[in-house]
């Protein structure tokens, strides 16, 4: 009796100081929110150092206060160890993040389907992005696979040969002749989708390119080997 008692008394005491906890971090959401106008607050908690707050806003990590008096922005260094724990943070957000394949606009991009075009895979892309013209050479030799190329045009002049691109009459080999042979293609009007695309790419903070995204949602920001990709591709697939 006397053991179920105490045991109901813990459980009573980490019930109330989580209630603290839960009632504290609201208290601070709240504080920050005016700061951010239009923007969401992903996540806040408390870090066991400096008695700090650790805040994300879109993808990007700040800390403050815990009267929210002060921000603090750029990274925590351990002495120890030297290494950035705020970096740290950065790569466990962005391997937890999730977009899922349907919720892009998949409708508007050079879709090319190879072998049984079973695993899928949909890839933010600029054509002046000379990581991007890697990523398509090691695409070539990857097989049973849907790839969707989402025209991500954020550098300069790359507006003007997206739509180039996405007008040609055979839109795959206007994009294979200039991203594997550096072929331009012919100038060339007509609606294009690229405003969308754009507007997708910054809603899924897509912040350069390339950017994979698999079957299961999961988010590569870079070019990747081959090797790399069939990997990803493999792993989705299981999921």
């Amino acid at each position: 009796m006397v053991m179920h008692l105490k045991l109901f008394i813990i459980i009573l005491a980490l019930c109330f100081f989580s209630g603290l906890t839960w009632a504290k971090e609201e208290a601070i959401k709240k504080a920050i929110q005016p700061h951010f106008p239009g923007a969401t607050i992903e996540s806040l908690k408390k870090v066991p150092y400096l008695g700090l707050y650790e805040v994300v806003v879109g993808g990007e990590i700040f800390y403050t206060d815990d009267i929210v008096d002060y921000f603090f922005f750029g990274h925590v260094i351990d002495t120890k160890t030297r290494t950035s724990l705020t970096n740290e943070r950065l790569e466990e957000i962005k391997a937890a993040r999730r977009v899922p394949l349907d919720s892009l606009p998949l409708e508007s991009a050079i879709k090319v389907v190879k072998g049984n075009g079973a695993r899928q895979l949909a890839v933010f892309t600029d054509p002046n992005c000379p990581y991007c013209k890697q990523l398509e050479r090691e695409l070539v030799n990857i097989t049973d696979i849907t790839i969707y190329t989402l025209l991500y045009p954020v550098l300069n002049g790359s507006a003007e040969l997206s739509k180039n691109i996405w007008c040609a009459d055979d839109q795959i080999k206007a994009w294979d002749d200039f991203m594997l042979r550096g072929v331009a293609p012919t100038d060339k009007d007509c609606e294009t989708p690229l405003a969308e695309l754009v507007k997708s790419g910054q809603l899924n903070k897509v912040t350069g390119t390339p950017t994979l995204v698999f079957a299961d949602g999961t988010i590569v920001g870079g070019m990747i080997p081959g090797t790399a990709i069939e990997e990803k591709l493999q792993s989705a697939s299981k999921e």
